[in-house]
């Protein structure tokens, strides 16, 4: 069993997925355009519209245990991937960097989009990384909201920001914009309230998550939307998932220190506030940051991460065991 990656460390690959009869396809995605290739094969051409994305999957679905490897491309490529899942079709997608960095380990400088579709095909079959998982419908619109929550919350500390030096008109009009954010913030957490308690799995998972001491309701209902491996995989790869696993920085006789980096930011923003409140409402929790700090002083963040880490794994552990308890 092999460990892979695309979220910047270590992902565990089944060795099941090693099939050699996996038809791999390479998918270089833009604003209008899927350029596509199938190993051994001749490159494709397909509007990034609702019909290309349509002939692409139907295209796809034909060939023999089909795999697609496309890059993220900052929300390009959410249709036509969600669109390959409800087909049923394997997607892989991969973070751009990892792609290039391949590519210059191969020696290859050239670039265009079907060189790339083609490059991807290569990736996917030496790398060979971990494929999505489908979201469950509920747990999709979950993240829909989520995602407009976190737009008004992003909003109003521009505003507030912008608030520090206006006067006059600018301020006034400002302030007003600050009260509508937050009724829209107060809004958005009561549909998403309601929303998780109208789905029982949802609902259920929720109350189970919560059972941590500083797992708050926006914790919970963000680990639902964003991180669908959880409680299926081991915690050390939750952990690199999140990205919140030291990574070590080691050569010959030099020893660095180690850091955490990669992963999903989505989650680990919120995790951050999560561990702040761990760690002061958390009696086991603040008993194991204060120790990192005050018998082996460890930075603030440094402790605080190791919270972090901690708490994300008794959380895999409560989603994937309903036999353990925390008690």
């Amino acid at each position: 069993m092999s460990l892979m990656n695309s979220h910047c460390k270590k992902e565990m690959t089944a060795p099941e997925n090693r099939n050699s009869n996996t038809t791999y396809v390479g998918l270089d995605i833009s604003k209008c355009r899927l350029d596509s290739v199938v190993a051994d094969g001749k490159s494709r051409e397909d509007a990034n519209s609702a019909e290309g994305r349509a002939a692409f999957v139907k295209h796809v679905a034909r060939l023999a245990k089909p795999r697609v490897i496309c890059e993220a491309t900052g929300g390009y490529e959410k249709a036509i991937v969600a669109a390959l899942m409800e087909a049923g079709v394997e997607v892989c997608v991969v973070q751009p960097g990892r792609v290039r960095h391949y590519a210059l380990a191969e020696g290859l400088l050239a670039k265009n989009d079907r060189i790339d579709a083609r490059l991807l095909v290569r990736f996917g079959e030496k790398i060979q990384p971990r494929c999505e998982i489908r979201p469950d419908p509920s747990a999709q619109r979950l993240r829909e909201m989520l995602e407009y929550r976190r737009i008004l919350t992003d909003t109003i500390v521009e505003t507030r920001n912008r608030l520090e030096l206006a006067t006059g008109y600018l301020r006034d009009g400002l302030q007003t914009q600050i009260h509508t954010l937050e009724a829209s913030i107060k809004q958005a957490d009561s549909d998403i309230e309601i929303h998780i308690s109208s789905h029982s799995d949802l609902s259920s998972r929720a109350k189970r998550l919560r059972q941590l001491c500083g797992a708050g309701p926006v914790l919970a209902a963000t680990l639902m939307a964003y991180l669908p491996e959880l409680g299926q995989i081991d915690g050390k790869v939750i952990a690199a998932l999140v990205g919140v696993a030291p990574h070590p920085n080691e050569s010959g006789g030099h020893s660095k220190k180690r850091k955490v980096t990669g992963g999903r930011d989505s989650v680990r923003h919120v995790l951050y506030m999560a561990a702040v409140s761990a760690i002061r409402y958390n009696p086991i929790l603040s008993a194991f940051y204060k120790r990192l700090r005050d018998q082996k002083g460890k930075p603030h963040k440094v402790a605080l991460v190791a919270v972090m880490r901690k708490m994300i794994n008794v959380l895999n552990r409560l989603a994937a065991d309903p036999e353990f308890s925390l008690a």
